[in-house]
């Protein structure tokens, strides 16, 4: 780390205004490419393949993302938010290939808590650090600069908000359809089936002999999140008749 991660970040200087095809530097964390973050992608990539989704839980994925890869290397990925180990099994579902183009938005006050949270987030799961307790607009300008500036980049966004402690599927937040109408970015929908059976919140680690099914739907063109959310519920409804969907308030944070 720098003395720049000491001080309050502007998105306004050249980092941001002129970014390179692959990011040199984000706050906290750093995304330009170096040997020892490759390796250790790898490495990690090999644990959560080989190891975590096939002995102590598996991970089924119904879809073909390397299609996705040729026709669309630049998406927002959207997903219900039920579990810890909702970017681990999107992460795990994903071509190791492209890896190093997938980004997710994370609260920056769980997954940066610490040196070895930040180490692993850096590392394993190139998330982008989100201040959910400021509401100053940082994090849109930041998630839409990085849309319109790189050539390849999938933006896995949870528009939730927050991890579900019910099961249910809660109204989406504005987030994902402004930055999908501003940078004309497609999106991707994914359902996580039996995430939040697997580890719901407030257990502390998720239960051994667990079934995730990654389902990879069709891709949205950008419109507005209440277009967005009832066509993500329609499709969601065609895999899983039984989930639980929150309905009684439209959320209108973004």
């Amino acid at each position: 780390m720098n003395d720049n991660n000491s001080r309050d970040w502007t998105y306004e200087n050249d980092q941001w205004t002129k970014l390179p095809v692959h990011i040199r530097h984000l706050p906290i964390i750093t995304r330009h490419f170096d040997l020892l973050s490759a390796v250790i992608r790898f490495i990690w990539s090999q644990f959560l393949k080989n190891i975590f989704f096939r002995y102590w839980m598996r991970l089924k994925v119904q879809g073909n993302f390397y299609e996705l890869i040729k026709k669309h290397p630049k998406l927002i990925i959207m997903s219900n938010h039920a579990s810890h180990l909702d970017a681990l099994s999107i992460a795990t579902a994903v071509p190791i290939r492209n890896w190093l183009n997938i980004y997710f938005a994370a609260a920056k006050d769980y997954f940066f808590s610490n040196f070895f949270m930040s180490f692993f987030s850096k590392h394993c799961i190139g998330a982008i650090p989100i201040d959910r307790k400021k509401n100053n607009g940082e994090a849109i300008k930041l998630c839409i600069t990085l849309l319109s500036r790189l050539e390849k980049i999938w933006l896995v966004l949870f528009p939730e908000g927050t991890r579900t402690n019910d099961g249910y599927i809660h109204p989406f937040k504005r987030g994902v359809a402004l930055f999908a109408l501003r940078t004309k970015t497609p999106i991707l929908f994914l359902y996580l089936q039996g995430a939040y059976q697997a580890w719901p919140k407030g257990a502390p680690f998720a239960k051994l002999g667990s079934k995730i099914t990654v389902h990879v739907g069709p891709v949205q063109t950008p419109a507005p999140v209440e277009e967005v959310y009832a066509n993500y519920k329609a499709w969601v409804k065609t895999i899983d008749s039984d989930v639980f969907w929150d309905d009684f308030h439209t959320e209108t944070d973004s």
